[in-house]
């Protein structure tokens, strides 16, 4: 059994207060938990409204495929206009 887990930092640049940002993160966090099927959650910055960081993890059996799981979900952060990744923290054990 392989876990892969990563931590991303974004920088929002569509919120003006912390209502606007958890509404972003939710939608975010929601359409990756419905597509990848992965574990996620905010998991530092809650307090300020232009910056955010997620962790999520998955199981797989084989290390290849942990690291395609993250990287297909990195790539669809990536593609959110609403966000931009400012730096992250891949890890597979």
């Amino acid at each position: 059994m392989m876990i892969g887990s990563c931590t991303v930092e974004l920088a929002l640049f569509e919120s003006n207060s912390l209502k606007e940002k958890r509404q972003i993160i939710k939608s975010l966090i929601g359409r990756i938990q419905s597509r990848f099927n992965v574990s996620i959650a905010e998991v530092d910055k809650q307090d300020t409204w232009r910056s955010a960081v997620i962790g999520f993890a998955c199981v797989s059996a084989s290390a290849k495929h942990a690291a395609q799981m993250v990287n297909n979900v990195i790539k669809f952060i990536e593609g959110d206009t609403r966000v931009e990744i400012v730096r992250q923290d891949l890890e597979i054990l």
